[in-house]
């Protein structure tokens, strides 16, 4: 009797939780910790971790021939530059700002799949990414802030960063390489994490790690091992088998679980745009199961 897979879908729906609760894990490591050094030290200890596992359930196989330099790209490209254009960003503007623009990322890949013919995308595809951006919108909106104004440097950094991660989303699936989900992810982790760590060496030097609580550190484990781990392998391996169109719409359910999580933790009252966004976002992702898979 074979055991029960985890299927693509529940996966993605998994990579939604744990990165909606990333947003008050790495908030409360934040209060004690550097955004950069927190990055190093998250990304330090995550790739550590994966080469641990990666040893002990594959060991040690030689890469497929030509891997390594497009290994080196989805490293830099997903890991180091999505995460400083993101840290930076959000450093220069509002959080509600920033989420609406991270939301974008269903569009951007939809959009670049299509431009690029890795994908075909397919009419009930669109119509869940902008229901289900719709919804995001509205539930932000009801949070506070606005979605307009004007588009100051951090907008602009965070724009970048959504642009990486579609560029990252859309390159796993056009070069389709010969390796695990694990291995994948471990290699894109190796090869992005140093950019990482040099950069915020100022800031891990100047870190008092003996006055860090268990808040700080449990905001970076949770962050380290199953917002990155855990959640990056769920992610990649939806890419691989939902596509990257697809996948990227389970994004958008991100904010709602923010938004969730600031209701049961901080006390945060929804209101009726809260409820609308939530039900929009829902119809979205239900949109995206039921669409045919794409073809080529």
């Amino acid at each position: 009797m074979s055991r029960p897979t985890l299927s693509p879908a529940t996966g993605m729906l998994i990579v939604t939780l744990l990165w909606g609760g990333n947003f008050t894990a790495t908030k409360i490591a934040f209060l004690e910790i550097g955004p950069l050094a927190f990055t190093a030290l998250r990304f330090a200890l995550a790739t550590l971790v994966l080469w641990w596992i990666l040893g002990r359930v594959e060991g040690r196989q030689p890469l497929p021939p030509g891997a390594l330099g497009r290994l080196v790209v989805l490293g830099l490209v997903g890991q180091s530059g999505y995460q400083l254009l993101f840290i930076e960003g959000l450093a220069r503007t509002s959080a509600t700002k920033s989420a609406i623009i991270l939301s974008t990322l269903p569009i951007a890949v939809t959009v670049g799949a299509a431009l690029l013919r890795i994908e075909v995308v397919t009419a009930r595809q669109r119509w869940a990414v902008i229901v289900a951006t719709l919804g995001v919108a509205a539930v932000l909106a009801a949070r506070g802030g606005s979605i307009g104004g004007p588009v100051g440097r951090g907008d602009l950094l965070l724009f970048g960063a959504v642009i990486a991660w579609t560029a990252y989303t859309l390159l796993l699936r056009r070069w389709a390489l010969p390796m695990s989900t694990l291995a994948l992810t471990a290699w894109t982790l190796y090869t992005g994490t140093p950019v990482l760590v040099l950069t915020g060496l100022p800031q891990l030097w100047a870190t008092d790690w003996g006055a860090i609580t268990l808040k700080g550190w449990g905001g970076t484990l949770y962050a380290s091992l199953l917002s990155l781990v855990a959640a990056y392998l769920l992610w990649n391996r939806g890419v691989a088998r939902l596509g990257a169109a697809r996948a990227a719409v389970y994004n958008t359910l991100v904010p709602f679980v923010a938004a969730v999580l600031a209701f049961l933790f901080l006390h945060e009252v929804p209101g009726p745009l809260h409820i609308l966004g939530g039900m929009l976002i829902i119809v979205g992702i239900l949109l995206a199961r039921q669409a045919p898979a794409p073809e080529g």
